[in-house]
């Protein structure tokens, strides 16, 4: 089975808010999914939620990151870093 992090949209029309999932490949955008790891609003660019730690567990397994994933994990690597 192929593993991919990407986003999934939940919220109302026009107001988008989007839930970082681990889920099979070939299931649908929102389908259901393997685990929840984290929450994002791009109308504030806030990252509300992110769980680096199991995102980094699913990577080593073999999981695959999409690119909004992957800029995502980027910002919030460079926001904690800035912090520390």
């Amino acid at each position: 089975m192929a593993v991919k992090i990407r986003m999934a949209r939940v919220g109302k029309k026009n107001a988008p808010y989007f839930r970082i999932v681990a889920v099979d490949s070939r299931k649908k955008r929102d389908g259901a999914c393997i685990e929840d790891l984290g929450t994002y609003n791009p109308i504030t660019g806030k990252m509300i939620q992110f769980h680096k730690d199991r995102i980094d567990a699913w990577i080593a397994q073999g999981a695959t990151p999409s690119d909004t994933v992957k800029r995502l994990y980027k910002l919030q690597k460079k926001s904690s870093q800035v912090g520390a």
